[in-house]
């Protein structure tokens, strides 16, 4: 008997609302025109980093998921990968 596929989020999925959390939560401490940073208002650097950072987080979310896809496939998944 197969076992069931383990359907729900993995503890590394906690790591998508890091932007979330660090580009809204962030504008309280990061709303202020001083210091200057690259040339930017302290608060538009504070964004444009969030903005990197959450592409750069959401590459590792996708390179974690592609880790464990083979493991957490259920057979008659992987046999229709192979038919292709």
């Amino acid at each position: 008997m197969t076992q069931p596929r383990r359907v729900g989020l993995g503890r590394y999925h906690l790591l998508g609302f890091l932007p979330a959390i660090g580009m809204l939560g962030g504008l309280a401490f990061a709303n202020r025109v001083r210091p200057m940073v690259l040339g930017l208002p302290f608060l538009f650097f504070w964004i444009a980093t969030w903005v990197v950072a959450t592409s750069l987080i959401m590459w590792v979310l996708l390179r974690l998921d592609r880790a464990n896809e083979g493991r957490n496939a259920s057979p008659t998944s992987a046999e229709s990968e192979r038919a292709r």
